[in-house]
């Protein structure tokens, strides 16, 4: 009768495994690290804005091409995000997060290097690229060491309160770089904290992949392609509009183009035997709002600073440092709202504490367009950056909670990539759609008012802008209705 049983099926490796099937002893220095190139991927996407008037004057940029330093970086990462979630999925997740760090220290070293407009914009690519590869990776890390529930709240909490302050203390960092050694370090402080996060990887992450069939263990080069050359057409349509005009050929064309890839990568998707995005994610309607939530969250926590910046340094005449120094209220503000968002969660449910922190950047968006040309930081300033990030701060982790809530194993990747894709792709339409507006309506006000100071249609084009955030932010409040209650509880 031995001979009858069914041959023992060999173990799988320990290093190849889906996931942890006891909790890993060193998660939470796992954690730490994969938290610690979160902030660095952050970091760069807006630590160049307090540096952009000495580094357009130094490389001599056109004030056009200077605002493609972060809409290089920012559409590259959001292009290639879910590309890179699949190779996490396919390729090993570690394995592909050290490639991913690899690729972004040495374009980092790249970029404070760069002679020229081209160089640094073409070294911003190959970042932004590394950021696709890694960020994905370590968000899908994270959702396959830590079990679903508290724990993995717990730990995206501190995910999101890290991310808030990576994206907004790169003011408080970037302004004594830029005033001090010079603006290359904003991106050679980089190198360091690349070398280290590489040589830590090793010893304190688990390698893991999806269980994929082979017929499943291939990539989609046409959906990468198509998806992100829509985007760039609608952010190039945009940003170039006041230019152009909106209703000319060469704007309509642009946005013509971005329909017809974005359709194109739908159809593809849909006939593609492994596509990048399995159209079926999004029957989940918590993935999908918050997917959405997260653009909108986007569009304003980066759109908002940038315009905060030109006006302090350009009709305020603030200094790098000063502006610094004045922003940490919103990496404050981010903090606190983060680290309370990810408990409020739990006891509150999505929809509540998204509607709260969409509420309060809406407030803040609207006072900051009280500003004046002779107003000073308090109080316009300073109350409407502790809303902005106390909300962003909330609203963005329940985004992220949500975006993973009840999502399978072997679509963490998928999932995490879909998230951070979102918050880029609002990152580079907040830049584009401020600049847009804050422009055009300059251009207005310049035009009915001859003689007036240049300062006053500046500041009345940042007003507008400012503006444009609190209806994106009202636009996000309304997408947040459509959150479940409470978060699935795993057993």
């Amino acid at each position: 009768m031995e001979s009858l049983k069914p041959a023992a099926r060999p173990a799988r490796p320990a290093h190849l495994a889906p996931a942890a099937t006891t909790p890993d002893p060193r998660r939470w220095a796992a954690l730490a690290l994969l938290c610690g190139a979160f902030f660095m991927v952050l970091l760069d996407g807006t630590i160049t804005l307090v540096a952009l008037p000495k580094l357009g004057a130094d490389l001599h940029f056109s004030p056009q091409g200077l605002q493609w330093v972060l809409s290089a970086y920012a559409l590259t990462f959001g292009g290639l995000l879910l590309a890179g979630g699949r190779a996490a999925d396919l390729l090993g997740r570690r394995r592909v997060f050290m490639t991913g760090i690899t690729l972004f220290t040495a374009a980092s070293l790249l970029c404070g290097l760069a002679w020229t407009p081209a160089a640094l914009l073409a070294a911003r690519v190959l970042q932004g690229a590394g950021a696709a590869i890694m960020t994905p990776t370590a968000l899908s890390i994270i959702s396959t060491t830590f079990t679903e529930g508290a724990e993995r709240n717990k730990a995206l909490g501190i995910w999101g309160a890290l991310g808030g302050v990576g994206a907004t203390t790169a003011w408080l960092i970037g302004g004594p770089l830029t005033d001090g050694p010079g603006w290359r370090w904003i991106f050679f402080i980089n190198v360091p904290v690349g070398l280290a996060a590489l040589a830590l990887s090793r010893p304190l992450l688990r390698e893991s992949r999806a269980a994929l069939t082979t017929a499943r263990r291939s990539f989609d080069p046409a959906g990468a392609l198509t998806s992100t050359g829509a985007l760039v057409l609608l952010v190039y349509a945009v940003v170039t509009a006041p230019q152009a005009g909106w209703a000319s050929v060469r704007t309509i064309g642009l946005l013509a183009g971005s329909v017809l890839l974005f359709a194109a990568f739908a159809v593809i998707e849909s006939r593609h035997h492994a596509p990048l995005v399995p159209l079926r994610i999004f029957r989940n309607r918590t993935l999908a709002t918050a997917d959405a939530m997260t653009v909108l969250i986007g569009t304003v926590a980066v759109g908002l600073p940038f315009v905060l910046t030109l006006f302090a340094q350009q009709v305020l005449g603030y200094s790098a440092l000063r502006f610094g120094i004045s922003s940490v209220v919103l990496a404050a503000g981010a903090t606190a709202g983060a680290i309370t968002g990810q408990a409020a969660v739990l006891k509150a449910g999505f929809r509540p504490v998204a509607l709260t922190g969409l509420a309060l950047m809406g407030a803040g968006s609207l006072l900051l367009t009280q500003v004046s040309t002779d107003g000073g930081y308090f109080p316009v300033i300073f109350t409407g950056l502790l809303l902005c990030g106390l909300g962003i701060g909330l609203a963005f982790v329940t985004a992220t909670v949500a975006a993973l809530a009840g999502v399978a194993e072997h679509d963490a990747g998928l999932a995490s990539g879909l998230s951070n894709t979102a918050l880029q792709i609002g990152t580079a339409l907040g830049v584009a759609i401020a600049t847009t507006v804050a422009t055009s309506r300059a251009q207005a006000y310049r035009s009915a008012h001859h003689l007036a100071d240049p300062l006053a249609g500046l500041t009345a084009g940042y007003r507008a802008a400012f503006l444009a955030c609190a209806v994106l932010a009202a636009i996000g409040l309304a997408t947040a209705l459509l959150l479940p209650g409470r978060p699935r509880v795993a057993p």
